[in-house]
């Protein structure tokens, strides 16, 4: 398969790889093109931006979660139709879980055959630069690092001379500049970037972000480095169906700007396998839909709308009384806080919530998880027997307090280098919460549980009536 595909990669965090990473995809989709998204990793914020970009739904390329096959599968899926993938990286390009490449950027540029644009924040730098490249380029001879995109340059006699030197003494070219424009850097809050769903004249800022760009960046070369890259490896299906099945439940998913953290390719994966997906917001339903089958409620911000949270109680109410039927409910992080008695703030100040769980969610000012790691499922739950290993992802700053001590356990998580795991998540009945984040299609085994559960509760409701 042919595909025209491009790897945003960047030597660290901060180099302003997701800037340029989305102003390319813009410029290239205002020049006609249909590009389709990526981003490497378990981000959820990222690709909300390249979906604005580019009107495609960004995806998740993740070793960790897919591992090679899964991340060609998930390309090719997604590349159907497409004229142009640009793929956004993570971190910087050779960096993975712990200390080795599982995850990161480079391992999905081999897994793809991917040329591989670096960015490199240039302020502050001349001939150092050449070193830089030369040795990102030699570290490993098997990922093709196919140009450079110098950013944050002091002007056009800075550039001149970081090109000569890079492109001499390093073999790599250099394809484009961007000046040091603050203007054009997105807005962040404590876990990143601002969501794309809360950024107010996104269009506007796009557009300023691709006219930055098409000043000293050369589209056309890097069109033609897309288009050098060679045939797909041959990808095998384990993931999705070869055809859809037929619709079996309808389940609920609360996404708004409160709860947004989903991978596409999960949430399509769950509509494959028979699941209906019917969206619908916390903080703007009156309350659930009638006749769901069961609930996901994924991450997001809750802690940044906690006052209208609360004030819905009409939404909040249909949940208990849904919950304490029987209904199936699968909560991750955002969803784990909004289904506690109450959330306080970073300011001290307690909302009340859904009240399923009868502990109280605190915000810290520090980072209190962060990173992948593995999962032993400790009871039986709507998504998998106990017994079962799972991989997630963890990144937030609240913890749980005032839970009872004998309150069932969901999950004991296996961070990099513990030897013991750490306690998390609950099960109550058909509520499976936790800090957790899972990828449904790094485990379709687990999709089809959660949609066989929720079958089960449709039948006992059906009949009940």
């Amino acid at each position: 398969m042919k595909i025209p595909r491009l790897l945003i990669a960047a030597t660290h965090s901060g180099a302003g790889k997701t800037t340029l990473a989305t102003a390319l995809m813009a410029a290239f989709t205002r020049a006609g093109f249909a590009v389709q998204p990526f981003k490497v990793g378990p981000d959820y914020i990222d690709p909300g931006y390249h979906t604005a970009a580019t009107g495609r739904i960004s995806r998740n390329l993740d070793t960790f979660f897919l591992g090679t096959a899964g991340v060609r599968e998930v390309f090719a899926r997604a590349a159907s139709g497409a004229d142009l993938c640009i793929i956004e990286g993570v971190m910087g390009l050779y960096d993975g879980k712990g200390a080795t490449e599982r995850g990161s950027s480079a391992e999905v540029a081999k897994a793809l055959e991917a040329p591989v644009l670096l960015v490199v924040n240039a302020r502050s730098m001349s001939r150092s630069a050449a070193a830089l490249v030369l040795g990102y380029r030699l570290f490993d001879p098997r990922v093709r690092l196919a140009g450079v995109l110098l950013n944050r340059v002091g002007g056009p006699r800075h550039y001149v001379m970081l090109k000569e030197a890079i492109e001499k003494q390093a073999g790599v070219p250099v394809l484009g500049w961007v000046g040091r424009r603050e203007e054009i850097s997105l807005p962040h809050r404590h876990l990143g970037l601002l969501p794309a769903v809360e950024k107010n004249a996104l269009a506007d800022h796009l557009e300023r972000l691709v006219a930055v760009l098409e000043e000293g960046v050369d589209l056309f070369r890097l069109l033609e480095t897309a288009r050098a890259a060679p045939l797909l490896p041959e990808t095998t299906r384990k993931i999705f169906p070869a055809a859809p099945l037929p619709s079996r439940v309808r389940l609920g998913v609360v996404r708004d700007a409160a709860f947004n953290f989903y991978y596409q390719d999960g949430l399509e994966l769950l509509a494959a396998l028979g699941a209906e997906i019917v969206f619908v917001s916390a903080l703007a339903d009156p309350a659930l839909p009638p006749e769901l089958d069961g609930l996901y409620i994924g991450g997001g911000f809750p802690e940044m709308f906690l006052e209208k949270l609360a004030a819905n109680k009409g939404f909040l109410e249909s949940l208990r009384r849904a919950f304490h039927q029987g209904m199936p409910v699968y909560a991750e992080c955002g969803g784990l806080m909004y289904l506690c008695r109450a959330i306080c703030d970073f300011e001290g100040r307690e909302y009340p919530m859904a009240g399923l769980l009868p502990g109280v969610c605190r915000m810290h000012s520090r980072r209190v998880a962060l990173g992948y790691c593995e999962a032993r499922v400790l009871a039986d739950n709507i998504l998998a027997p106990a017994g079962t290993r799972l991989v997630g992802h963890e990144f937030h700053y609240s913890s749980i307090e005032g839970m009872p001590r004998d309150f069932p356990r969901a999950y004991a998580l296996y961070r990099e280098g513990d030897r013991e795991g750490v306690l998390d998540g609950y099960v109550h009945g058909n509520l499976l919460a936790s800090y957790l984040h899972l990828h449904f299609a790094s485990c379709p085994e687990v999709a089809r549980r959660f949609i066989d559960r929720c079958e089960d509760y449709k039948r006992q409701r059906v009949m009940g009536c």
